[in-house]
């Protein structure tokens, strides 16, 4: 009784309060350390207090006072749950093509232990209107994945609007763009589709090129997207959309080549075959199964204050 007294101390409270904030600091400055500053915390604050709960005979007098109290301990256990096996990232998905699972950027929870490689959609394109200056607005992505029965299913997605699959929320994002396809057959003969996702438009408008390396090839090519036309116009209402007049130019070594939808193009280890131009969208994917319960442990401690009030104002008349 000595010990949970000493754990139940207001005092320890505020200690661990400020421990808590220099751990939220830390969280949102140092890349490595998102997880144990504030999970630690957050950890000890729910032993203080429900060692308090334990030791004052107040909370078993008044059930509601008890049930608030629990639901405090509930967010905050649950908040660190969910510090614990969170996720985060980016992943660019071309039009036509499917998601396997990977992302480009990721962070996670030590203990995140998701099903993230068995999601798959398909991006089926999208839309995005701009106002005068370039202002973006509403994104509408076509999607379509198959659900745990093995549906077919399709819905329109955008920054606010998920796609949720397995716990894992899907939402499009300014970073989108163009992709060379390519059909790229080794020297062994087998053949590969895929495509080059080229840098965020418009953002990037003026710097359309990248290098990469075929699959299986060790030969570097570098490619760039030279458009001819205006796409989005600055001083009019626009439309995103693939551009009509334009030319793949591809560099291998000191050679330069214009290559046109359906033009090859022979390497030393195979020969790539550009297959069309095709648009690309950025996803933001996040994870956190904690959140319904989150709302839940909220709700429960709202209705059990409010009612822990109305039986403390209602044990006299309020004009008294």
């Amino acid at each position: 009784m000595s010990l949970l007294r000493r754990l139940a101390s207001l005092r320890l409270t505020l200690w661990l309060i400020a421990l808590l904030a220099i751990g939220t600091i830390l969280a949102l400055r140092q890349e490595g350390a998102r997880t144990w500053p504030m999970v630690i915390p957050l950890g000890l604050l729910a032993v203080n207090l429900l060692s308090a709960i334990a030791t004052n005979g107040v909370f078993r007098r008044q059930t509601a006072l008890l049930v608030f109290h629990l639901s405090l301990v509930a967010l905050l256990l649950l908040v660190a749950a969910g510090r614990l096996t969170y996720l985060k990232g980016h992943a660019g998905v071309t039009e036509g093509t499917n998601f396997e699972g990977v992302l480009a950027e990721v962070e996670r929870g030590p203990w995140h232990n998701g099903k993230l490689s068995s999601v798959s959609f398909v991006n089926n394109g999208f839309t995005i209107e701009y106002a005068p200056g370039l202002q973006r607005g509403a994104t509408r992505n076509d999607v379509a994945w198959r659900d745990a029965t093995g549906r077919s299913q399709r819905s329109v997605i955008g920054d606010q609007e998920p796609l949720v699959i397995a716990g894992y929320r899907f939402y499009t994002t300014f970073n989108k763009g163009f992709a060379p396809t390519f059909r790229w057959q080794g020297a062994d003969g087998t053949a590969v589709f895929g495509s080059v996702q080229l840098p965020p438009y418009p953002m990037h408008e003026y710097s359309q090129a990248l290098e990469w390396t075929p699959p299986g090839s060790e030969v570097s090519v570098w490619v760039m997207l030279d458009i001819d036309e205006v796409l989005l116009d600055r001083e009019e209402h626009s439309t995103f959309r693939l551009p009509e007049k334009y030319k793949l130019v591809v560099r291998v070594g000191n050679e330069r080549h214009e290559m046109r939808s359906g033009d090859t193009l022979s390497l030393n280890d195979g020969t790539l075959r550009f297959e069309g131009l095709r648009s690309w969208m950025g996803y933001r994917v996040f994870y956190d199964w904690t959140l319904p319960w989150l709302l839940a442990a909220c709700a429960v401690a709202v209705i059990s204050m409010g009612c822990h009030f109305w039986q403390k104002f209602a044990a006299k008349p309020w004009d008294a």
